[in-house]
């Protein structure tokens, strides 16, 4: 398609609303499929964290009740 100003290209021969929407929805869209799985990662990431933190600790909690259940 061939434009005779830049304004002729941005009102999209009558047509800009449907057209930027769609680029718009299009472009949100791409952006929500690099973002979302990004942040499930990080999420994903802290939570398993967070559960070694805490089976380490009850690790140690349990290998010092065994020591002391040995002393008694």
């Amino acid at each position: 398609m061939y434009f005779d100003s830049l304004s002729d290209f941005f009102n999209m021969g009558g047509h800009a609303l449907y057209v930027w929407s769609a680029f718009a929805i299009s472009l949100l869209l791409m952006l929500l499929n690099i973002i979302l799985p990004w942040w499930n990662f990080k999420a994903t990431r802290l939570q398993l964290q967070r559960q070694l933190r805490r089976e380490a600790k009850q690790q140690a909690n349990s290998s010092i009740t065994e020591q002391q259940g040995e002393q008694v």
